[in-house]
């Protein structure tokens, strides 16, 4: 256990941070259920891409989603600048204590910076410099070598400020919303299929390298 753990108690809004794409956003879910579970009453809020915001939704232990369009590049530099200023000073009156960066964006490092928490959690990058070390109070260790289940890397996070999750706190949670299993339960139904009883194959990915050939 190490000696620098972050004081729950004195803990009263975390921010945690996933800039990554739906897959990555779901395997990140129980780092909310785990803080959660260990500290009731924070609230905590999600900082995603607008395109996985959703994934986010319905989840209990997430509070408010604050999204970033992955596709602002296409966006006049001005539009972006000021879009993301509010974002930021949106971010900045909520005072957080606690944020969560748990992936080696720099926007993650610079934000944390901006937003000036008490304590910040974030991936060991050595080839990163001073810079990216100064950014954060506490890092966490990448895996090396043996490959290590995404789930269990972010909550290598968690770990590293003191808790530790249970099993069932590791599951990821995925909540479609009543209106997304209405539709599902309809399209069974017109398709003659029952519950439990076929196979759904998803061949495809928005990664080319992960998509079955033809």
């Amino acid at each position: 256990m190490h000696e620098d753990i972050v004081r729950l108690t004195e803990v009263r809004r975390a921010l945690i941070i996933k800039l990554r794409h739906h897959g990555d956003v779901l395997l990140s879910t129980p780092v909310a259920t785990t803080l959660r579970a260990c500290a009731p009453d924070v609230l905590i809020d999600a900082l995603v891409y607008t395109d996985s915001a959703e994934l986010l939704t319905d989840h209990p232990a997430i509070n408010q989603i604050f999204t970033i369009d992955s596709r602002h590049n296409k966006q006049r530099f001005s539009a972006r600048l000021a879009k993301e200023w509010r974002m930021v000073r949106q971010l900045k009156s909520n005072g957080y204590d606690l944020i969560i960066h748990l992936t080696e964006s720099w926007r993650g490092a610079w934000l944390t910076r901006l937003l000036a928490p008490r304590w910040s959690v974030a991936p060991s990058l050595s080839q990163r410099g001073l810079l990216w070390h100064k950014s954060f109070t506490h890092h966490y260790a990448a895996p090396r070598g043996k490959p290590r289940h995404t789930v269990e890397s972010n909550l290598d996070a968690l770990r590293r400020i003191g808790l530790q999750p249970t099993l069932s706190q590791r599951r990821v949670t995925l909540l479609p919303g009543n209106e997304a299993e209405a539709t599902v339960t309809a399209l069974l139904r017109d398709r003659g299929l029952q519950s439990k009883r076929y196979i759904h194959i998803h061949a495809p990915s928005r990664w080319t390298f992960k998509c079955w050939t033809a």
